[in-house]
């Protein structure tokens, strides 16, 4: 396995951009012990004016932000830094976002729940090869309940109009929504 603290670089500067509070505290430590110097922001505001004041090396950046879009940040950084490396983050992983963060510029695009060490690869894998599959990926089951709740969100928590969007019948649904996460 190779060393990736010594791909990091003579810049190991890192915005993070998220706003759950407590991944990013996790992160920003986690991704501290790594080597990077890490700059914390909450917000699409927040990370546009460090990629404004200071723009990193590298950035970590949340698609779905309490004010924005984190493809915003994206553009920002990409303008002010264009070589810096960017990891799109987000709970709510479509092919149709994926190609729209790499087409404004990110260098890679995971799904939450990412750890440190996904981010890391993501972030120090060179373009002409793939970073190495994840530790422990979401089980098929995990996913569908991912997309199940994400959909179920967009429709205001309606079960009836969900069920109907996802082409399944109500009360599979509720007993769908009823029953705890899959691993």
């Amino acid at each position: 396995m190779v060393d990736m603290t010594a791909k990091i670089g003579p810049d190991p500067s890192l915005l993070i951009v998220d706003d759950d509070e407590p991944f990013l505290r996790r992160l920003a430590k986690a991704m501290e012990k790594r080597g990077f110097t890490v700059e914390q922001a909450d917000s699409v505001a927040a990370g546009k004016a460090i990629a404004t004041a200071r723009p990193p090396a590298y950035a970590v950046v949340d698609l779905r932000l309490g004010d924005g879009n984190g493809l915003d940040v994206v553009e920002v950084l990409r303008t002010q830094r264009p070589d810096s490396r960017v990891v799109v983050l987000t709970g709510y992983g479509a092919i149709a976002t994926a190609v729209a963060a790499v087409k404004i510029g990110a260098t890679d695009y995971l799904s939450k729940p990412a750890d440190a060490t996904d981010v890391m690869n993501a972030l120090l894998t060179s373009d002409d090869e793939l970073p190495p599959p994840p530790e422990n990926p979401m089980s098929a089951d995990r996913v569908r309940w991912e997309h199940i709740q994400r959909v179920y969100e967009l429709c205001d928590r309606n079960v009836s109009e969900t069920a109907r969007r996802l082409s399944m019948h109500r009360r599979t649904l509720q007993r769908i929504l009823a029953k705890r996460s899959p691993r």
